[in-house]
């Protein structure tokens, strides 16, 4: 079994409330749960109201496969919105577990 986690930090230039900030969380996460059947929480950034940091995770048997999902939310993350920036993400496949 494999596990591929990926942490996205994001700017948010547009936004100008927490609650704005949630809206787009709220969007986005359900987008990427939807398309790619994967586990996304934010998991940082919770009072800053431009930065949104999401966790996702993948559950494969194949960590080649892991990583190529996880690639596909980051460019779909990059493309699926015109307001936000993806400022830094982190891979990491987990493997034997």
């Amino acid at each position: 079994m494999h596990i591929g986690v990926c942490r996205l930090s994001l700017y948010l230039p547009g936004v100008q409330s927490l609650k704005g900030k949630r809206q787009v969380a709220r969007s986005l996460t359900s987008r990427i749960r939807n398309e790619f059947n994967v586990s996304v929480a934010e998991v940082e950034d919770n009072d800053l109201w431009q930065r949104l940091t999401l966790g996702v995770t993948c559950v494969s048997n194949d960590s080649k496969h892991a990583n190529e999902v996880l690639s596909r939310v980051v460019a779909f993350v990059e493309t699926v919105r015109g307001d936000l920036e993806v400022l830094d993400y982190d891979t990491e496949i987990i493997s034997g577990v």
